[in-house]
């Protein structure tokens, strides 16, 4: 009996993968190593999984259908926690075939195989971009979610469309978890704490959007995977409660719910900067700008039903988890 984690090179696919292996499981790792960031980062995360006991790893891209169809015949796959994804906001306006293809095309491939194995879970990657320009704080996976404005978030609000059908269809148990900015050691080199830190030590001008006036409800990694195993641990079952005429979008009759998977206690953006300043010792020259397009003013994540369904407590302070990343940067980069 094997998990399947996709992205298992990327940022929180790496963690989750190392995790499972610690407590015994085997772990199946997918990733196709492209080169949307820098690829070495991707290798380095690799490269503490391979040799581990358990652990066999597959170089493959989510649109090769063959590959992976090879992959579930090679493995009895119990639980899938799909994680690979085309990411980034802004990306997608430059390159939106990207995303058609491994968020729509790719992830149909992964769930359709995922229901014909007859998995226990499927588990994937949803994200807090699908609540749009919501200005109702904190956002709720019962707020509806049906106005985009960036490609990549609507790709993110597709996929679980398709999970419901096929929790509906098939009765396969899917969940749906909507990362909040998640941030920490191995974290990507595009979001803002890897951007800010290597500019700040270079001495060059960060660019700080909407003026500094963003909000976000940064998520330590920890925090996140933790999160991410205990729901994989607990399949949905149909909701009895389900009333058809006063549908709740983050579950239904069938197997399926949705989760918000964040910190809870979101942080100014100028604050943000400036706990990388202190644990840097270094001020940063700012570049300040509007808000760009494709992105929301703010994020906040009402986490009462994970907290209520699976245990789930962030405990990581933003102090800490910037300290933690900074350490590791001066690590990781000498």
């Amino acid at each position: 009996m094997a998990w399947l984690v996709t992205g298992a090179a990327g940022f929180i696919g790496s963690r989750t993968a190392s995790l499972l292996l610690d407590r015994g499981e085997e772990v199946i790792g997918l990733d196709n190593l492209n080169d949307y960031y820098d690829v070495r980062l991707k290798e380095a995360r690799l490269a503490q999984l391979e040799g581990r006991e358990g652990f066999t790893f597959y170089k493959a891209s989510l649109e090769d259908k063959p590959a992976l169809t090879q992959i579930f015949a090679n493995h009895k796959i119990t639980t899938v926690i799909h994680l690979a994804a085309q990411a980034g906001v802004r990306y997608s306006i430059e390159n939106p075939d990207a995303y058609i293809q491994a968020n729509i095309v790719g992830y149909q491939h992964v769930i359709d195989l995922a229901k014909e194995a007859d998995v226990d879970h499927f588990v994937y990657a949803s994200s807090s971009s699908v609540y749009g320009s919501n200005e109702k704080m904190p956002f709720s996976t019962s707020d509806s979610v049906d106005h985009p404005v960036s490609l990549y978030a609507a790709t993110k609000k597709s996929n679980e469309l398709v999970a419901h059908t096929y929790s509906h269809l098939y009765g396969m148990p899917t969940t749906g978890l909507r990362f909040f900015t998640v941030y920490g050691p191995w974290g990507r080199p595009d979001m803002s704490l890897f951007l800010f830190t290597r500019k700040i030590l270079a001495g060059e001008p960060i660019q700080v959007f909407n003026h500094g006036k963003h909000r976000r409800d940064f998520t330590y990694i920890d925090d996140i995977v933790d999160g991410v195993i205990k729901v994989a641990d607990r399949p949905p079952q149909p909701d009895p409660t389900y009333d058809p005429l006063k549908a709740d979008p983050a579950t239904s009759a069938a197997p399926y719910r949705v989760y918000n998977i964040g910190n809870n206690e979101p942080v100014e953006l100028m604050t943000f900067i400036e706990t990388i300043e202190k644990h840097l010792g270094l001020e940063a020259t700012k570049e300040f700008l509007p808000l760009q397009p494709g992105d929301v003013p703010a994020t906040y994540a009402d986490i009462e039903p994970l907290r209520r369904d699976a245990g789930f407590e962030p405990k990581t302070s933003i102090d800490e988890g910037i300290g933690n990343f900074v350490a590791w940067y001066r690590s990781f980069y000498n």
